[in-house]
């Protein structure tokens, strides 16, 4: 870790990982050139860590902006959030819902409002790419943790990128550091929420994912793995350290896959 101050995400994500810096930051390695995040969601793990150099992306446009222009003017992207609180409504929630900005930094802060007032935090779209989540019990869109200026000086450090997980984690060599957080998704018997990520991350994916999780650990690069805690993704990674962790789970719309819940650790490095 290299700021003086834990920075607080300024999202939170369906399946975000606060919890694993919190319990698990032991399983991260000591020492490494630059760090890679090819999912990025709340980006919890690389506000932990705040590394010198980083490379974070995410397949989501929507979700990169809100990184880039809250770098560039996180005064800006404050004040429209700031807007958006005073007025937050269920009738209003759902005219910002409805209507996309052009403006990168009115953008920005109809995704962090959108996130922060939400069922949930989830982030789901229709066919027509459009946003979709109902407007949850939150009242506030700001946060007494909100230090807009601070995350856009962490934020510095990172080249922000939209791709593919397959060109993040392809860049990535001997000595960096890559952090792997997909979409859990396994073969067969999915769950309810599982069953909603199929949709967006399928099994074909995580095979793609494996390939490219081991070609990094032949060029040399150090990769942690959280996923599914399924036979079907322990066999996709044999011969790689694995360990169970429970994490609390509240997005499965469906009280039965609540509760707590067991993932998938693993370090692939040799």
């Amino acid at each position: 870790m290299n700021q003086a101050k834990e920075i607080a995400p300024f999202l939170k994500w369906a399946g975000g990982k606060r919890w694993f810096v919190q319990d698990h930051f032991h399983l991260f390695p000591k020492r490494f050139r630059s760090y890679y995040e090819p999912f990025l969601g709340s980006a919890a793990v690389y506000f932990f860590l705040a590394p010198k150099r980083a490379v974070l992306s995410d397949i989501n446009g929507e979700l990169i902006n809100a990184y880039t222009a809250l770098r560039k003017r996180p005064d800006l992207v404050w004040r429209y959030l700031r807007v958006h609180d005073q007025n937050h409504s269920k009738s209003y929630f759902y005219d910002v819902r409805a209507t996309v900005p052009r403006s990168e930094f009115a953008r920005a802060s109809r995704t962090i409002y959108l996130n922060r007032t939400c069922w949930n935090a989830l982030y789901r779209v229709n066919r027509n790419g459009d946003f979709n989540v109902p407007i949850g019990s939150k009242k506030s869109a700001l946060l007494p943790s909100d230090d807009f200026r601070q995350t856009a000086e962490v934020l510095q450090n990172a080249d922000l990128r939209v791709c593919d997980f397959d060109v993040t984690i392809g860049a990535a060599g001997k000595g960096d550091f890559v952090f792997v957080d997909p979409p859990y998704t396994v073969n067969h018997n999915l769950n309810g929420f599982l069953k909603y990520n199929e949709k967006i991350f399928s099994w074909q994916d995580q095979l793609r994912l494996r390939d490219s999780v081991e070609n990094a650990t032949i060029r040399g690069a150090k990769v942690l793995i959280t996923n599914a805690d399924h036979s079907t993704v322990r066999k996709l990674y044999r011969g790689f350290s694995k360990e169970r962790v429970s994490r609390s789970s509240v997005i499965a719309a469906s009280s039965e896959y609540r509760g707590l819940q067991s993932e998938l650790v693993i370090q692939c490095w040799r």
